[in-house]
C-alpha cells in the first residue's frame, strides 16, 4: 500500500520544481501589474499612494482609450477574418500536386522567417509618400495622378495597417491549414468524384468540415497574436496621425514610456487580459455546445 502511494505521488514530486518555477514566472508579473494598477506610480516606477480603482476610472474616462478599445476590436476582427479568407484558398492551391510546388511553398513561408519589426519597416518604406514603391507603381500605371499620403491620412493609415497585418499573418495560418489538408484521406475525394460531386461540393461537404478543427486552432492563435501585435502599428505610424491608429498594446506603451503614467498602463494591460479571458471563455463555451450537438 505504501509503495502504491509513493508511486502515485512521485510524478508530482518530479514536476514540482519546474511547476513552481513556471508559476512564479507567470504569477509575479501578474500580481505586480495588479498592485501597480491600484496605486499611483511615478514615471520612474516608484509606487506611491493606494488609489483603488482610480486608474481604471481615469482610462475609461479617456475618449482616446474608448476609441482605441473599439479600434482594437476592429483590428482583430478584420486581420483575423481576412487572414482566414486568404489562407484557405492559398493552402488549397499549395496542397495540389503541380510543378514547382516546393518552391511555391517556400516562397509563401519566407515572410514568416522575417521579424515583424523588419517587415513593418519595409512596408513603411513601401508606403512612403515621396519614394515609396506603392505610389511609384500606381503613378506608372496611371491609377493615381499624384502621390497618396498613405500613412499621414487618418482615413488611409489604419486600413493600410490592417492589410499589412493580414499579409504577415497568412504564412503561419497557411502552414496550419497545409498540415490539416495533408491529413485528409484522398480516397474520400476519389469516391466523391465517382459519385459525381463537383469541386465546389467536395470543398463544401468534405474539405471544410475536415479542415474545421484546424480553422479553430488558427482562429484562436491568430486572435491572441493579432490582439497583442505591437510592431506593425508602432513602427509604421506609432499610433498616429492624431491617435487614429492606436490599438490597446500601442496605447499602453505610450502611456507607460512616453507619457509616464505606468499606473494607468497597468490598468490597460489588465483590461486586455480580461478581454482575452472573455474571448477564451466564449470560444470554449461555443465549442462545448457544438460538441454536444454532434454527440
Amino acid at each position: 500500500m505504501a509503495s502504491r502511494s509513493a508511486s502515485t505521488f512521485s510524478p508530482w514530486l518530479l514536476i514540482l520544481p519546474s511547476f513552481a518555477l513556471a508559476l512564479f514566472i507567470v504569477s509575479y508579473p501578474f500580481f505586480n501589474i495588479v498592485y501597480q494598477s491600484l496605486h499611483e506610480v511615478s514615471r520612474f516606477g516608484v509606487v506611491r499612494d493606494f488609489t483603488g480603482l482610480t486608474n481604471f476610472v481615469t482610462i475609461f474616462s479617456d475618449p482616446v482609450f474608448i476609441e482605441t478599445l473599439y479600434r482594437t476590436l476592429i483590428w482583430t476582427l478584420c486581420v483575423v477574418g481576412g487572414t482566414i479568407l486568404v489562407a484557405v484558398p492559398t493552402a488549397l492551391i499549395l496542397s495540389q500536386d503541380f510543378y514547382g510546388r516546393g518552391i511555391a511553398r517556400a516562397i509563401s513561408m519566407l515572410p514568416w522567417s522575417i521579424s515583424l519589426t523588419m517587415t513593418a519597416i519595409i512596408w513603411r518604406w513601401a508606403f512612403n509618400t515621396e519614394f515609396g514603391m506603392v505610389n511609384l507603381g500606381l503613378l506608372q500605371l496611371g491609377l493615381i495622378h499624384e502621390p497618396v499620403q498613405w500613412l499621414a491620412d487618418p482615413s488611409l493609415a489604419f486600413p493600410v495597417e490592417i492589410l499589412v497585418g493580414i499579409l504577415v499573418s497568412v504564412p503561419f495560418t497557411v502552414t496550419i491549414f497545409l498540415g490539416g489538408l495533408s491529413s485528409v484521406p484522398q480516397d474520400i475525394y476519389e469516391a466523391a468524384r465517382i459519385e459525381g460531386a463537383s469541386s465546389w461540393q467536395q470543398f463544401r461537404k468534405i474539405t471544410m468540415p475536415l479542415l474545421r478543427p484546424f480553422i479553430n486552432i488558427a482562429l484562436v492563435l491568430n486572435v491572441i497574436y493579432v490582439f497583442n501585435s505591437f510592431p506593425i502599428i508602432w513602427v509604421m505610424t506609432q499610433g498616429g496621425p492624431d491617435n487614429s491608429t492606436h490599438i490597446l498594446v500601442t496605447y499602453l506603451y505610450e502611456l507607460a514610456f512616453r507619457l509616464g503614467r505606468p499606473g494607468e498602463a497597468a490598468a490597460v494591460s489588465l483590461v486586455m487580459l480580461i478581454i482575452l479571458f472573455a474571448f477564451t471563455g466564449l470560444y470554449m463555451h461555443i465549442q462545448g455546445r457544438e460538441e454536444d450537438q454532434h454527440e
